[in-house]
């Protein structure tokens, strides 16, 4: 005779149908892709209005990395950018923007957004996650489109979008620059991504 009463018998025999379920499911769940940066095809771009006139900028250097699963549970995207490479094509705006008042990129040389839940919408993908500039992280969310494509045999991945930010919710602009009569508050981020499937 079994030692188990019969109700914690059955229990037990539901739990390891469960977790044999479970191990199934993830057994035949798909891995995600991890995608890289091919940073020579690739573009992180910002704009912001100066004195009433628009103006563009850009990041040479900067990083991404993108896990996509069909389920979106296992997708996560890394992006780190490297502030000393902003370029507007003007040295002496560019010395500023790296200057202790706005980038101070001597003291916080990078940012970083960080997502570990990705959405899927009705356009294309939602990034949630933390960005984080001059040491100040606040929550953000990117919208971006996502298509995967073969070229010469390998596996690519174009990811597009663009969102908005407020420079002084990161402390981005100290001292005189805090003002927003001359440079305005809000900046447009966008992004034109090539990466390649590892």
């Amino acid at each position: 005779m079994s030692a188990y009463p019969p109700v914690a018998l059955l229990a037990a025999l539901l739990a390891t149908v469960a977790a044999a379920g479970a191990a199934a499911a993830a057994a035949d769940a798909p891995a995600a892709t991890h995608y890289v940066l091919d940073p020579a095809r690739s573009t992180l771009e910002f704009s912001f209005s100066q004195a009433g006139a628009q103006n563009k900028g850009r990041f040479r250097r900067f990083t991404t990395v993108l896990d996509l699963a069909a389920d979106n549970a296992a997708s996560r995207l890394e992006v780190t950018v490297d502030m000393s490479s902003v370029d507007t094509g003007d040295d002496e705006r560019d010395g500023t923007l790296r200057d202790a008042d706005l980038f101070a990129v001597k003291k916080f040389a990078q940012a970083r957004f960080s997502a570990a839940q990705i959405v899927k919408t009705a356009s294309g993908y939602e990034a949630v996650g933390k960005l984080t500039i001059r040491d100040i992280t606040r929550d953000v969310r990117v919208p971006f489109t996502f298509r995967t494509a073969t070229e010469q045999g390998a596996s690519v991945g174009y990811m597009s979008g663009r969102t908005s930010l407020r420079r002084l919710d990161f402390g981005v602009g100290q001292g005189d620059w805090r003002a927003t009569d001359q440079v305005g508050n809000d900046v447009g981020v966008s992004f034109a991504l090539r990466l390649t499937a590892h």
